[in-house]
């Protein structure tokens, strides 16, 4: 995996943490759902995370406050661009059609699309 890729686990951390920033280990378990995973997970996954250049840490007292370095438009839009390369050949056409064929997006929807995209085109 390369390092500007989030694993599932780091992806769910880097959801609460950009909520919540900064943040403690012990109030990051605490925002978790449960099941809630045990310190040290938790602590490995921000390690993983400082060394892939994405979370930084504060020591203050003794105690590390984390916050997050990436920004969550960033890894929206590039895991965004990914799931579409992936599961819909590049064609974001694809993608749209699969939520029409799946009752996932109303005729609204759409026509408020296609006006957004006539007013970028203008």
């Amino acid at each position: 995996m390369s390092k500007d890729q989030l694993t599932p686990k780091e992806e769910e951390l880097m959801q609460i943490l950009w909520e919540n920033e900064p943040a403690l280990i012990s109030k990051l378990i605490e925002l978790y759902p449960d099941p809630k995973p045990h310190f040290n997970t938790v602590s490995t996954v921000m390690r993983r995370l400082e060394a892939k250049g994405v979370v930084g840490h504060n020591d203050v007292g003794g105690s590390y406050h984390y916050y997050a370095i990436a920004k969550k438009e960033d890894f929206r839009n590039r895991s965004f661009m990914n799931f579409i390369k992936n599961y819909f050949g590049g064609s974001y056409y694809g993608a749209v059609s699969a939520l029409v064929a799946e009752d996932k997006i109303t005729a609204e929807e759409l026509k408020e699309l296609l006006n957004l995209v006539e007013q970028k085109g203008k």
